[in-house]
């Protein structure tokens, strides 16, 4: 899809949001929704006497039950839908010519990881910390995105020709 095209319609879909559901768009909070009821099935006694995640399991509904979490799986959905649609569902991994498949996977979990740990320290995800966060001309939406994509500038011209 163009990118052009993609973002308005990301945007329509941000505007829609804060206004049918009154919240904008995010991901990091399925996760932390997810990784609660986990706990809480492998560890009942360490999630009931742990404050953080006894503070996250004390509501009156599921935690997957969330705004978030059926938000996320509709991205899923959504993405998988679209990729079988389109005929782009296949397993591949995209790599430049000098890097191996478990090199990519590795640096891919890694900074997974690294995005994971960052959205709890600043208290949301890309997509509802910027993105969101923009939407509602938040400064620190503004400052987010800005760090998102910097960093992302710099570390693509450092490695850049590992994908040459």
């Amino acid at each position: 899809m163009n990118s052009y095209l993609a973002g308005f319609l990301l945007g329509l879909v941000l505007l829609m949001a804060i206004f049918i559901a009154g919240r904008g768009l995010g991901a990091s909070g399925a996760a932390k929704d997810l990784a609660a009821v986990t706990v809480k099935a492998i560890a009942p006694d360490h999630a009931s006497k742990t404050t953080f995640w006894a503070n996250h399991l004390s509501g009156d509904s599921h935690p997957l039950k969330s705004w978030l979490s059926i938000e996320v799986l509709g991205v899923l959905i959504g993405g998988l839908l679209s990729g079988l649609i389109s005929g782009r569902m296949k397993f591949k991994v995209e790599r430049g010519p000098r890097v191996r498949v478990a090199t990519r996977l590795g640096f891919a979990l890694l900074g997974g990881m690294l995005f994971g740990i960052g959205a709890q320290l600043g208290r949301g995800c890309t997509s509802g910390a910027a993105l969101s966060g923009m939407a509602v001309l938040s400064t620190a939406g503004f400052l987010t995105m800005m760090a998102i994509f910097g960093t992302g500038y710099v570390i693509a011209y450092i490695f850049r020709k590992l994908w040459i």
